[in-house]
């Protein structure tokens, strides 16, 4: 089966040579990935893309913050991936052991397929 987009982290694949994605939820999960993790000013060509979430990770645990994270996942959202709208930004309690990480989880619909899908991950401090 062809694929849509070269899946990430690059990897070897014995059917396609390399990993692809394949369909479009897949696709769009790696994409809003992406966007979130992109620092703004890392992307050539437009320096205004990407949330930055790294910048955050130092910023104190407060309700200022989470609304902030949460402001520039739906601005960027809005501006770069117009076909999804996000749901809900949550941020996770943590157990103990995992104090030095970020946990984030957002929900999304993807407009043109009509399915609900989220993106959930941990950033560590280190």
């Amino acid at each position: 089966m062809p694929g849509l987009s070269p899946k990430l982290p690059v990897a070897k694949d014995p059917t396609d040579g390399f990993a692809l994605t394949k369909t479009y939820n897949e696709m769009i999960k790696q994409n809003l990935m992406n966007l979130v993790l992109t620092s703004p000013g890392e992307r050539m060509m437009d320096i205004k893309f990407g949330v930055g979430i790294r910048d955050f990770l130092f910023e104190q645990n407060t309700l200022e913050t989470k609304f902030a994270i949460e402001q520039k996942i739906n601005d960027q959202v809005s501006t770069y991936m117009p076909f999804i709208a996000v749901e809900g930004v949550e941020f996770p309690d943590v157990e103990s052991h995992q104090l030095n990480k970020l946990h984030i989880v957002i929900r999304y619909f993807i407009v043109p397929t009509g399915t609900l899908d989220a993106l959930s991950f941990a950033i560590d401090l280190v």
